[in-house]
């Protein structure tokens, strides 16, 4: 299968049961659509992400009336990644405690994932800087090691008010806090969003993908909002962020022109 790198235009046929049109040109790396509650943001996110299946096939888009235009044109996939902003509580809680005992949201479930992703990246990450090191390429094995400790220092530096740090020796995330060790789970609602976005950035490992996120802010208080785009885009800068918000800060740190609004974009079906 061939992937594509980012997505160029979404086509909506029928938004609100036909009494809409929608059409996107995004852009290949930071797409922000905003506008009040109820006009739209959410509901073109779910068409798209519905109209992929777990796979990101892009053959069946049609079918459901939602037409993508991807780069390469003639790439059949696309890797991509989806965080919403409610923190909701587990609707079967008796299956997730035997996952997890300490599972008891939707937010601690997407981070028992993606802990499970972490490793396998460690893993994939630590073969290929053997390997780099055996073939005498001492730079390349460094330059392989940085986006993890870039990962780290910026959870550190995020959570430093409450003077929590990653513990560094462990495979799996924790966190140490005044001599004691806790695990996501333990932490606040904007804690635990914060970082199930930077973990998402982080093991899809540099790969070209996009990123939907439905008003991710929601949990993070205002200055983590200014950091968010420009935290996601530096750990890696071949992501396509495609965003829904209403907060003017996740576009202060100069994002405002790749902000869209839905009216923009929606053309009345006759």
């Amino acid at each position: 299968m061939k992937y594509a790198d980012y997505i160029s235009t979404i086509e909506i046929d029928a938004l609100w049961s036909g009494k809409k049109h929608i059409v996107w040109q995004l852009d290949q790396h930071v797409n922000i659509l905003s506008g009040i509650n109820g006009v739209g943001k959410s509901t073109i996110l779910n068409k798209v992400l519905r109209s992929l299946n777990t796979n990101g096939d892009l053959q069946n888009h049609l079918l459901r009336g939602v037409h993508l235009t991807v780069q390469p044109t003639d790439a059949t996939h696309i890797r991509y990644d989806v965080i919403r902003s409610m923190d909701s509580p587990m609707l079967d809680n008796e299956t997730m405690s035997m996952v997890d005992a300490r599972i008891s949201s939707a937010l601690d479930f997407q981070l028992y994932h993606l802990q499970r992703k972490y490793l396998d990246y460690q893993v994939n990450i630590g073969n290929r800087i053997i390997s780099a090191l055996q073939e005498g390429r001492a730079q390349a094995a460094q330059e392989l090691s940085k986006p993890k400790t870039r990962f780290q220092d910026i959870v550190d530096e995020l959570f430093a008010e409450t003077g929590k740090k990653i513990v560094r020796t462990e495979n799996e995330i924790r966190f140490s806090q005044i001599g004691e060790t806790l695990v996501p789970y333990q932490l606040s609602s904007g804690e635990k969003q914060i970082l199930a976005i930077l973990l998402t950035v982080l093991v899809e490992d540099q790969q070209p993908y996009v990123l939907f996120m439905d008003e991710p802010e929601v949990s993070l208080h205002i200055e983590w909002q200014k950091q968010l785009i420009d935290l996601v885009v530096e750990l890696n800068p071949r992501v396509q962020v495609i965003l829904t918000t209403h907060s003017p800060a996740v576009i202060m740190n100069g994002w405002m022109d790749k902000v869209t609004e839905v009216s923009d974009i929606t053309v009345p079906t006759p």
